[in-house]
């Protein structure tokens, strides 16, 4: 029974990180650019959710929408004023900017939030599902409800519509995007605050569930490379697939030698760069979804 209970708990965390993933999947599939400062926008979305349910008293599940267009106009402003000056560069000259406003953010929310461990307790933090001897809490299968919707919405807005076909043409081809009329500054500013709204959606989602400080956004970023290189890039069957297998993966192996988690995360990766690079439903472009 015990396996079985880190297998469900493992689904329930792989789907939060599925969605956590997506955000990272987009940019870095459309731009070309690994935002080392996911982490840090996810922590932002925290502390959104968290100001509102201290401070209001709103519902955390409530204050997603809130926390999606703040981190979506943040990340627009980010990228069109300071990331679009580099984005012709090389991949090291974006991975360095990146770097430097991850460690600016870390410190501004240091600045203004200190380094206090947070965390949010509702009402039904404590209810659960009970089936046997199997217990899955509420809050976390809600969690992975919003989690897996959300991803699914992306993929909805991408296949759908206009401007997510817009984004999927340029991922394409820049060029002959731009000679459809399409204007590449804007869809790459809109991408990184899509991007960057699904970063404050699973910081909603940290808050309703965990504690968190502003130094904690590195191990969300390599989670989610994890799970890119994992699921494929740009792929959001993908994101899904590889955030449940790294999440059931980290689960099991707790539930055995709970310090070593982390290593047989790392231990997937590697296996998964040497057999399959493209990772499990990995396109050559973001677009081939």
């Amino acid at each position: 029974m015990q396996t079985v209970q880190a297998i469900v708990n493992g689904i329930l965390v792989g789907g939060f990180y599925a969605s956590m993933a997506m955000g990272f999947s987009i940019v870095w599939g459309v731009m070309n650019i690994i935002d080392l400062a996911h982490g840090s926008l996810i922590i932002i979305g925290a502390y959104v959710t968290y100001e509102l349910c201290t401070h209001l008293g709103v519902d955390p599940f409530l204050t997603i929408p809130v926390a999606a267009v703040v981190l979506f106009a943040l990340g627009y402003v980010l990228q069109r004023y300071l990331i679009n000056r580099v984005l012709q560069a090389s991949i090291f000259a974006t991975l360095i900017l990146t770097f430097g406003l991850d460690r600016v953010l870390v410190n501004a929310n240091l600045r203004i939030f200190s380094a206090d461990i947070r965390g949010i307790t509702v009402p039904y933090t404590a209810a659960a599902l009970t089936l046997g001897d199997l217990r899955i809490p509420l809050i976390r299968l809600a969690v992975f409800g919003v989690a897996i919707l959300s991803t699914l919405a992306l993929w909805l807005f991408l296949e759908r519509t206009r401007l997510g076909i817009a984004i999927k043409a340029t991922s394409f081809d820049p060029e002959a995007a731009r000679l459809s009329g399409i204007d590449p500054a804007r869809i790459y500013a809109v991408t990184f605050g899509i991007g960057a709204a699904l970063a404050g959606i699973a910081g909603a989602l940290v808050a309703a569930v965990s504690t968190f400080s502003p130094v904690i956004g590195d191990g969300l970023t390599t989670r989610a490379f994890v799970v890119v290189v994992l699921g494929g890039l740009g792929s959001v069957p993908g994101a899904i697939a590889g955030g449940i297998l790294l999440g059931v993966t980290e689960n099991l192996v707790a539930s055995v030698i709970p310090s070593f988690s982390d290593a047989a995360a790392f231990a997937l990766l590697i296996v998964f760069l040497v057999a399959r690079p493209r990772g499990l439903f990995g396109r050559r472009f973001y677009a081939e979804i």
